[in-house]
C-alpha cells in the first residue's frame, strides 16, 4: 500500500516541475480568507443564537445546522478567490482561473497585457481573443509586475520569433 502511495507522490510532483514561473494572487486571496473566516464565524453564531430569544417564530435544531452549513458554503464560495494560479514553462502557459484550468501553446501566446482599468492581466490569442489571468492582479503592485516582466521574458525564451 505504502509503495502506491509513494508512487502517487511522485507523479504529482513530476507533474509540477518544468514550471519556471508560478504566480498567484496576494491581495485578493487574504481578503478571501478573512471574509470567508467572517462568513463562517457569524453564520455560526446566528446559528447558535437563532433559538435563544422569543421571536414568535419557532426555530429548531436543523434550522440552527442550516444556518451554519449556509455560512460554510458561502465561506467556500468566497475561497474559490484563493484559486487562480499562472505556471509558465516550455510547454506553455498553464492558466487556472476561478473553475477552469487551461493550457496555452506558445504558438498561440501574443503577448500578456492589461487592459485600460482591468483588474487583472490576460495573455493575448490570435484573432482578438484573450484569456484571463485572475493570478496577475493589479492590486498586487511591484508583485504583478515581476509577474509580468518574467513572463515576458519566459515569452522571449520559448514563443515563436515568427509570429
Amino acid at each position: 500500500m505504502s509503495e502506491n502511495t509513494d508512487t502517487n507522490r511522485t507523479t504529482r510532483t513530476t507533474s509540477d516541475e518544468g514550471w519556471e514561473l508560478e504566480a498567484r494572487p496576494r491581495k485578493s486571496a487574504r481578503y478571501a480568507i478573512a471574509v470567508a473566516a467572517l462568513l463562517v464565524a457569524v453564520h455560526t453564531v446566528l446559528g447558535i443564537l437563532l433559538r435563544t430569544g422569543n421571536t414568535g417564530v419557532y426555530f429548531q435544531r436543523v434550522d440552527q445546522f442550516a444556518m451554519i452549513a449556509i455560512g460554510c458554503a458561502m465561506g467556500a464560495g468566497v475561497l474559490l478567490l484563493t484559486r487562480p494560479r499562472i505556471r509558465v514553462g516550455a510547454q506553455g502557459v498553464l492558466v487556472r482561473n476561478l473553475l477552469t484550468e487551461k493550457l496555452v501553446p506558445w504558438d498561440l501566446v501574443q503577448g500578456l497585457s492589461f487592459s485600460p482599468g482591468a483588474s487583472w492581466a490576460r495573455i493575448e490569442l490570435p484573432d482578438d481573443e484573450y484569456v484571463p489571468v485572475m493570478a496577475i492582479q493589479a492590486n498586487d503592485r511591484e508583485y504583478a509586475v515581476h509577474a509580468a516582466r518574467t513572463f515576458r521574458a519566459l515569452e522571449a525564451k520559448y514563443a515563436d520569433p515568427a509570429r
